[in-house]
């Protein structure tokens, strides 16, 4: 059984306090990786510091001085792993503190810890075969995706979107049991285009097989 991401919420380190000064700030990012840490004041979550900032700031003031430059995101512990993880990625951060609905702080999550529970959901864990699948965008249905595998006896473990433009999305699906050659048969049938490549693929055999028949046709 996975655990819940909230039990991923890490106190190792105190959070910076705004009286603290920005000499203080510089010797605490020199003794770890974090790219932010957060700041509170009076047990009141301020915001996030940044260590590339806390670089260029004059060692003699407080973060009090510098309230300015924190910046606010945080994840509540109500969220799912995909919602922090989204945390992460737009604040191009390695840390993110963790609020209540109370807006209280109760921790940080780590991006390496993510990755862990990440690696714990079954589409990692569970085997399986990876397809990359690319259609139109204003054709996309997850729907009939779903549909697709189900109707060829397979299961599908997990599906996020990879990529995707103003015209195209592409799709990854991590799929256990089934037929995968009637798999990828299928989604060519509804027009999706095939991006990973695969050996149970007839299609790409059938391709190979005609090139080498060709290619000694062309040496006679």
């Amino acid at each position: 059984m996975i655990a819940s991401i909230s039990n991923f919420i890490s106190n190792d380190y105190k959070t910076l306090k705004a009286s603290d000064t920005v000499l203080e700030v510089q010797e605490f990012f020199e003794e770890v990786t974090f790219s932010h840490f957060p700041v509170l004041d009076s047990g009141i979550y301020l915001g996030s510091l940044a260590k590339e900032d806390a670089e260029n700031f004059d060692t003699d003031k407080t973060l009090l001085e510098y309230r300015y430059t924190l910046e606010g995101f945080f994840a509540r512990n109500t969220m799912n792993w995909l919602d922090v993880l989204e945390v992460f990625a737009r604040n191009n951060t390695n840390t993110v503190p963790v609020l209540n609905q109370e807006n209280e702080y109760l921790g940080y999550y780590e991006l390496e810890s993510i990755f862990k529970f990440f690696n714990e959901t079954p589409f990692l864990k569970e085997q399986g075969t990876v397809v990359i699948i690319k259609k139109p965008i204003i054709d996309y249905s997850l729907s009939q995706i779903v549909q697709i595998v189900e109707s060829n006896n397979a299961k599908l473990l997990g599906v996020f979107v990879s990529d995707t433009d103003v015209d195209s999305i592409q799709i990854t699906l991590k799929i256990s049991l089934g037929e995968m050659n009637a798999i990828i048969q299928t989604f060519r049938r509804y027009n999706y285009e095939i991006i990973s490549e695969h050996d149970e693929d007839n299609y790409l055999i059938n391709l190979k097989e005609r090139s080498d028949y060709l290619t000694k046709y062309l040496n006679l």
